[in-house]
């Protein structure tokens, strides 16, 4: 029996020549996107796919055009999110057109590839255990081929959603020809900022310039009367944002209604832009767009 270190080069797989295409076909699809920013947090349930989702709907109610990617595999949400759950993709010679939702934004989701609610990704392998060992290469691969068979079109900005897990950002930093920034999110707790400084040391090693920190659920905005209350004890994210050096972009209060908005599919923007919550997203937009489109080196920022 020939083991694996009996066989000579790749053993005729040629599957370096296979990834070398595919990343050449990558770039090739990404020369129409303008700008490409990465959504990261490294800590799951702070709500990154919320903002993700509102600052998508932000940047295209100005008349951006946009596309997101969920490059969360194992549990993705934005074509729920978003509208677009249970649409159909077909394949053309041109790739992949991705789906569209009621304000034009352009969407691509492992979750428009299973055929059911109920239907997990998996992974073939031999063994679970070796499952397990190439996931890693395995998720890289299938990301790759998201961004290289999908046919965006021209884009102003393309959002990648990033799952949690500081290691994501360095995946997909070394698939993207050009990552123009990260957006980093927390939530006013210690336990989040422990985990999310680890998110901003990472892309400060890979060189994905951070264009800010956003604070989700900084309070709670009373359906009632209105006024704003302390949702979590902990140190704000504009302190955290000083502390390790970076522009805090904003802080978003939570409305019940960002919940309501995301089950039926509806960016929350699109409904309530004028609530704190909306402005909040509209104003953190504001500041993510001049960072990453600013005319001159003299132009003033929005308004913090």
């Amino acid at each position: 029996m020939k083991k694996y270190r009996d066989i000579v080069g790749d053993g005729g797989s040629n599957i370096v020549g296979q990834v070398e295409e595919q990343q050449s076909r990558l770039r090739e699809r990404l020369t129409a996107v303008r700008r490409i920013v990465a959504v990261v947090s490294g800590k799951g349930g702070v709500g990154k796919s919320a903002v993700a989702v509102n600052l998508a709907a932000a940047f295209a109610r100005e008349g951006s055009v946009v596309g997101v990617l969920d490059a969360d595999l194992n549990g993705p949400s934005l074509a729920r999110m978003l509208g677009v759950r249970g649409r159909t993709l077909k394949v053309t010679e041109a790739g992949v057109p991705p789906a569209m939702n009621a304000q034009g934004i352009r969407v691509m989701s492992m979750d428009l590839l299973l055929p059911s609610d109920e239907t997990p990704l998996s992974w073939d392998a031999t063994t679970q255990a070796e499952s397990h060992v190439w996931r890693g290469n395995m998720e890289a691969n299938a990301l790759r081929e998201f961004l290289a068979d999908t046919a965006w079109g021209p884009l102003d900005l393309l959002l990648l959603d990033l799952p949690p897990g500081a290691d994501r950002l360095i995946t997909v930093a070394g698939l993207v020809p050009s990552l123009s920034g990260t957006v980093v999110i927390t939530i006013p707790a210690e336990v989040s900022h422990l985990v999310v400084k680890k998110s901003i040391t990472v892309a400060r090693e890979t060189r994905a310039p951070i264009l800010g920190l956003v604070e989700n659920m900084g309070g709670y905005v009373c359906p009632q009367c209105g006024a704003l209350g302390e949702l979590f004890q902990g140190t704000g994210g504009e302190a955290l944002a000083a502390e390790v050096g970076i522009p805090f972009l904003g802080s978003v209060p939570f409305d019940p209604r960002l919940a309501a908005a995301a089950d039926r599919g509806v960016p929350f923007v699109t409904e309530h832009a004028d609530t704190p919550s909306g402005r909040a997203f509209l104003d953190i937009a504001a500041r993510i767009r001049f960072a990453l489109f600013a005319p001159s080196p003299s132009s003033s920022p929005p308004p913090g």
